[in-house]
Order: C-alpha cells, then sequence, then structure tokens
C-alpha cells in the first residue's frame, strides 16, 4: 500500500486493513482448509476508533488492498470480507475458491457493495453480542484475475 497513516482514534484500523495487501497468501487449490486457516485475518476497532472512521474511508482502504492483489496468484482468487457479528470485527479472507463456493459454516450472500457491510460493523454499538443471526450473511467479494 506505501502510505501508512498516523496511530490516532481511527486509523488504527485503517492501518491493519493496509497491512494485508503485504501478508503472504497461500493459495492452493487443493487445500482450502488450510487457505482459510493461513488467509483469514479479523479485524477489529473499539468504539471510539469506530467513531473516528467512514464507510468510505474503510471501503477505500479494502478496495486498495483488492487492487493490490491483482496478479497474485497463476490462478484467479477471491478477496472477501464480512462482518462476524459474534466477534464484533470485520474478517477478510483470500481463497482460490470462487464467489459462490467460498468455506462458510452457514449460508452467505456474495455481496457487490462493501459499504452495507462496513455501516453494519461501524454502527454495532454491541460488538460480539449477537441478537438474530442474518442469514445469508452477506459477504463482499472481489474476484482477483492472475
Amino acid at each position: 500500500m506505501g502510505v501508512i497513516l498516523p496511530d490516532t482514534t481511527g486509523f488504527v484500523l485503517l492501518n491493519s486493513i493496509a497491512e494485508l495487501a503485504t501478508e503472504e497468501y497461500l493459495v492452493e487449490p487443493a487445500d482450502h482448509l488450510a487457505e482459510a486457516r493461513q488467509n483469514t485475518w479479523s479485524l477489529g476497532a473499539s468504539p471510539e476508533e469506530r467513531a473516528g472512521l467512514t464507510v468510505e474511508q474503510v471501503v477505500a482502504a479494502f478496495e486498495a488492498v483488492g487492487r493490490s492483489l491483482e496478479g497474485l496468484a497463476s490462478g484467479p482468487v477471491t478477496f472477501y470480507v464480512w462482518h462476524d457479528r459474534q466477534a464484533g470485527a470485520l474478517k477478510s479472507s483470500l481463497s482460490s475458491r470462487g464467489p459462490s463456493e467460498l468455506l462458510f459454516g452457514a449460508e452467505y450472500a456474495p455481496a457487490h457493495q462493501l459499504g452495507p457491510i462496513v455501516e453494519e460493523f461501524l454502527s454495532d454499538a454491541s460488538p460480539g453480542a449477537v441478537a438474530e443471526p442474518l442469514a445469508p450473511l452477506p459477504v463482499w467479494v472481489r474476484a482477483i484475475a492472475p
């Protein structure tokens, strides 16, 4: 990514997202569980940090990571982000599976807009508390070409 923001309220999360562009990802179509273990990241933020961020800032940070992953693998991969309400965090991962074939223990729906997922995360007044499950789970997906 190149640009690391000052360590001030709200920017810790943006720095964590930016670091995703520098991680080493495992692309192993024969072992999707190993991919999930190595490639899945949990990104939390305190209520103060959340209040210091906009949906647009967080979406732009994830989109920048997606752009940086172009050409990462010899075949197509999927970069994806969701709000894990039980963990009170945004999670992201990368898989050699297609957008409609990702490994989730629950029903999910590929989403083309990240904004609503980030909005839900930023406005979550009780991170980690889940009143009712969201079915299907919205998951922002970005197909990455080799």
